[in-house]
């Protein structure tokens, strides 16, 4: 039987045996950032003695109620107990699962980084808690970052401090979570060269934002973007390093405080009261999301299509996709199965192919979930490229079941070889200008 503790380059590490799987919950990947470390770069964290217990899921990056999307998402994904742990900035916790048997060869990683509109949300979800990978010999790992204002807040203060960390704390934390993973995931059995990144909605933003920073060239060899990216971007407008300094200064005006040392010091419910706060008057303005990441010159060197036109992000292979009711997709386009978004993930593929570089495979996710008329709505295919129907309120069918064992395969067959074909399957082609394959999923 293989056993429950791990020697890390930092300590001792013990998880617990879950639904065939071990399970390896709350590891810190990076110092808490509190106190002088709010608004900082995450930093290393120091070796510890004993066995550490990762029994538990960490804490949740600081958010509010008022955060979440809406009462959908919060019916959807985050009404269940173990979800809601507590919400503290001492939130720079991982989760692996890996199979409970002992392996011969060196097993892929896939690297899940949550949506939640950069507001919200946690790695340890009810939808992401699965064993589904570890059976396909894949070890999954779910990450917890900064959000909010915590994470994404810029002003001139800090700019003066760190100019490279300016604005993308929460983008630095996810590239911490990854290179920990890199440097321990063999002891775990994984294979740090096969590392595929994923992500939903802002998670899919997070992936398009690593796919084009140098800060993570050669740190990762497959990409899988879903519902969030694409080529031209449309979600979502980039933020530049001056637009994102007016929310800053008009945050610093409503704080009242003169320095940063004085805003490092407010408690963290202020924090949280000043992200509603700021959220409600940019929402009322008729403005998007104002935390995500910034186009700061070092993180992010340009705006994302500029990036993915001149060549500039990782030459890796890439799934992507959107769903037939996905956000801002119009009542029009959802009947004509042809959104703006959905044609980004075209054109994303297409300019890979122009530029002579790996394949992109794209998909369409069309199947409208029972029990409300939400249709195929943004985010509905996580419950089945996770495995993870049963934890789901809806009255599911075999159908749902069958469909959701086809997608887990075509997604840990891309994890393990870039690929998402096997025998066994139908044939998803590369997107191609000659050959425009788009791999529908529904029942």
């Amino acid at each position: 039987m293989r056993q429950v503790v791990v020697k890390t380059k930092l300590g001792l590490i013990e998880g617990v045996r879950e639904d065939g799987c071990i399970v390896f919950k709350g590891i810190p990947y990076a110092k808490p950032p509190i106190g002088d470390l709010r608004f900082s770069a995450p930093k290393p964290l120091a070796p510890f003695e004993g066995i550490y217990k990762a029994d538990h899921f960490g804490n949740r990056s600081p958010q509010t109620e008022w955060d979440l999307p809406d009462n959908f998402f919060k019916k959807e994904f985050y009404s269940d107990s173990i979800y809601a742990t507590p919400i503290d900035e001492d939130c720079l916790y991982l989760n692996i699962w890996v199979p409970d048997k002992e392996v011969t060869e060196k097993l892929p990683v896939a690297f899940y980084i949550h949506g939640g509109a950069f507001s919200g949300g946690t790695g340890h979800e009810l939808e992401f808690r699965t064993n589904a990978y570890a059976k396909r010999d894949v070890i999954l790992v779910t990450i917890n970052y900064r959000c909010g204002l915590l994470g994404f807040f810029a002003h001139p203060w800090v700019y003066e401090e760190d100019a490279a960390a300016c604005g993308n704390y929460g983008i630095l934390d996810q590239i911490a979570a990854l290179n920990w993973v890199r440097d321990n995931i063999a002891e775990f059995g994984g294979d740090a060269d096969n590392i595929t990144i994923f992500g939903q909605s802002a998670g899919a933003i997070s992936v398009q934002t690593l796919l084009s920073s140098t800060y993570t060239k050669g740190k990762f060899s497959k990409a899988i973007i879903q519902s969030g990216g694409g080529y031209p971007k449309i979600l979502d407008e980039d933020i530049t390093l001056d637009e994102a300094f007016t929310f800053g200064n008009r945050i610093v005006e409503l704080s009242g405080v003169s320095s940063l040392y004085e805003l490092r010091k407010l408690p963290m419910e202020k924090i949280l009261q000043l992200q509603k706060q700021i959220v409600a008057e940019v929402m009322q303005a008729g403005k998007g999301l104002i935390y995500k990441p910034v186009m700061n010159g070092y993180v992010v060197e340009d705006s994302y299509d500029n990036l993915a036109a001149g060549g500039r992000t990782h030459d890796v292979p890439v799934m992507i996709g959107s769903t037939r009711h996905d956000i801002t997709v119009t009542e029009k386009e959802a009947k004509e199965c042809n959104s703006r978004l959905q044609q980004g993930c075209l054109g994303w593929s297409l300019m890979q192919e122009k530029l002579g570089r790996k394949p992109a495979y794209v998909y369409y996710f069309k199947r409208c979930m029972p029990g409300d008329n939400a249709g195929a709505f943004h985010s509905a295919e996580l419950w089945y490229m996770f495995g993870t129907l049963k934890n789901c309120w809806r009255p599911l069918t075999d159908k749902d079941y069958e469909l959701s064992e086809k997608m887990l395969d075509y997604w840990t067959n891309f994890m393990k070889k870039g690929n998402p074909n096997s025998i066994n399957l139908p044939e998803w082609k590369p997107c191609s200008e000659k050959n425009p394959f788009v791999m529908e999923f529904d029942v």
